[in-house]
């Protein structure tokens, strides 16, 4: 089977590689792509959200309010056990890309659970998140709401599809808040409105480039048209 690599020489022998990069962003922005295939140019472990693992989900996204609370305990011991892993097998210190960034499962929170279940949810998430490693990279992917929903249609997960426009907007608008502010690791916000990572070698060659000399602070990638 054909990738995006064939045919390309990645010369990274004496590139400095982030050992723990985390890829970010709201349903349908393509987090997952991007972290499969930074994984196979690095060689890294991947460790990816297991969405169609929560029994809970395909409900929510028919009435959220029904099951807010469950979908959402249940995505935070996904994760923490996740990243628990992770960090019992630091011994031999492993390089690993995941397709998400355990604070964002605050922001998640915020947006679906009202006051009570908000309060209940942080009691848990407190004592659950105390030890979770920090990234050496975060990657923001950021899309129009309109791009999103789209694409969401487009890929045809049949769970998703019952996602709704205003849930989808609120989320996205909750992630550009989150990020707007966060500065707990190096941060590259990546314009992926007409990112295409699954099939552009361009892109994605273009997006590495700028991923590798990112040290610090707070950085942005706006792809170039093709030639």
């Amino acid at each position: 089977m054909s990738t995006m690599f064939d045919d390309h020489q990645w010369d990274l022998s004496h590139a400095e590689l982030p050992r723990y990069i985390a890829v970010e962003g709201p349903i349908g922005v393509g987090k997952t792509t991007l972290a499969k295939n930074i994984a196979q140019l690095f060689n890294y472990d991947v460790l990816l959200e297991q969405p169609e693992e929560n029994p809970f989900l395909e409900r929510f996204y028919r009435s959220p309010r029904t099951v807010a609370l469950q979908t959402q305990l249940y995505f935070l011991f996904q994760r923490t056990n996740q990243l628990q892993e992770l960090r019992q097998n630091d011994l031999f210190e492993p390089v690993r890309v995941a397709d998400f960034l355990m604070e964002k499962d605050q922001l998640f929170a915020q947006v679906t659970l009202d006051d009570d279940e908000l309060n209940i949810y942080q009691q848990v998430y407190d004592r659950l998140t105390l030890d979770a490693p920090v990234p050496d990279l975060v990657i923001y992917l950021q899309a129009p709401s309109k791009v999103l929903n789209e694409r969401i249609r487009q890929r045809g997960v049949a769970s998703e599809q019952n996602i709704s426009p205003e849930y989808l907007e609120a989320l996205n608008e909750a992630y550009t808040q989150f990020f707007h502010y966060y500065d707990s690791s190096p941060l590259l916000i990546v314009n992926a409105q007409d990112l295409d990572l699954a099939n552009n070698r361009q892109h994605f060659q273009q997006l590495i480039e700028t991923l590798l000399t990112i040290k610090s602070g707070r950085h942005y990638y706006n792809p170039t048209p093709a030639l």
